[in-house]
Parts: structure tokens; C-alpha cells; sequence
């Protein structure tokens, strides 16, 4: 059984690196057949653009009517005080810890990419 499943991990709060490389690739993965489930989740840093920046916003909710889930560290949110922010555009905010572990450890289902 091949891997399925690709969880992007990004951490980086460059617009244009969020834009042009995870979310891009991430957008297109499900409609071209590359991946079954995509998963953006966000940490540190780049909470602040995906919760700010209006083309990345665009960008989140658009992928998910292709059924691509993101998530974002809670501890982080709360530290940046954005969490109504991500939730509003459909970014849960949780412990993001327990999918990145599960993903590190089962290496026949889930490809990771980080970012």
C-alpha cells in the first residue's frame, strides 16, 4: 500500500513562500488525483499571514471546497491572539501535536512536507 495522505506542515510567515510553494502545491494535490487527503496545519510564525493576509485567506477557503482540512497550533494562536481569526475562515485551532505525531510514526500512510 502506497501513501495516501500528505500533511504540510508550514512554519515560515513569508507570504510569498506560503503562497507560491505549500498552498499551491496543496491546492492543486486533491483535483489532479496526487493525494486522497491533504492537510495544511500551521505553526508559529506563519499564523500571523494566514490569519491576516487577504490572498492567503482567499487561498484557504477556496482549497477547502476540495475537502483540504487545516488546522493551527492553539498555543500559538493564543500567544498571536488569532484565533477567531483563523477559525472564522475555517482554520480549527487545536492541538496540532497528536496529527504531527501520528503522521512522523506511520510512515505507510502519510507523506509529510515541511515548510
Amino acid at each position: 500500500m502506497s501513501k495516501e495522505n500528505l500533511l504540510i506542515v508550514i512554519s515560515t510567515d513569508d507570504v510569498d513562500t506560503i503562497l507560491k510553494f505549500p498552498l499551491l502545491y496543496g491546492g492543486v494535490s486533491i483535483p489532479r488525483g496526487y493525494w486522497k487527503k491533504v492537510h495544511v496545519m500551521f505553526w508559529g510564525s506563519s499564523l500571523i499571514p494566514a490569519s491576516q493576509n487577504d490572498k492567503i485567506m482567499e487561498t484557504i477557503e477556496n482549497m477547502q471546497a476540495y475537502e483540504i482540512e487545516f488546522t493551527a497550533c492553539i498555543v500559538c494562536a493564543e500567544e498571536y491572539g488569532v484565533v477567531e481569526e483563523l477559525e472564522a475562515i475555517g482554520v480549527m485551532c487545536n492541538h496540532t501535536g497528536e496529527l504531527l505525531t501520528q503522521a512522523l510514526k506511520d510512515d505507510k500512510t502519510w507523506a509529510m512536507m515541511t515548510i
